[in-house]
């Protein structure tokens, strides 16, 4: 890990996907570096507020190893603890948009096919 800490951009592109090294190579917008700002200060312990963000299309760097970060889903934030394995990946991979849907037993209403369960 810390072999990666040490590389340069160049030589960390070299190691990613194409769209992530697209991505990357095209800039950093002012958004994405103010959240890069804020997980450098938490990894020097600085920051004491949790890390908030809606910036699902941000692509997971070394230097971000370690640290919880709350990504928006649409609805709510759900903490992401990243870890060695997620680089080059984005937040977005790890927060879901969407539940798993259980729907509940049929009843009177619910569909055509349900008019026909008997009712207790």
């Amino acid at each position: 890990m810390s072999e990666l800490e040490k590389l340069s951009l160049d030589k960390i592109l070299a190691k990613l996907n194409a769209r992530q090294r697209r991505s990357l190579s095209r800039g950093i917008t002012d958004g994405k570096r103010k959240v890069i700002e804020e997980i450098k200060l938490s990894n020097e312990g600085k920051l004491k507020n949790p890390i908030k963000t809606h910036l699902r299309d941000l692509i997971i760097l070394p230097n971000m190893v370690g640290v919880s970060i709350n990504v928006f889903t649409g609805k709510e934030y759900r903490p992401v603890t990243i870890v060695q394995q997620m680089i080059g990946h984005y937040f977005g991979e790890y927060a879901l948009t969407n539940k798993r849907v259980s729907h509940g037993a049929p009843g009177v209403g619910a569909s055509r096919s349900s008019l026909y369960v008997p009712l207790k």
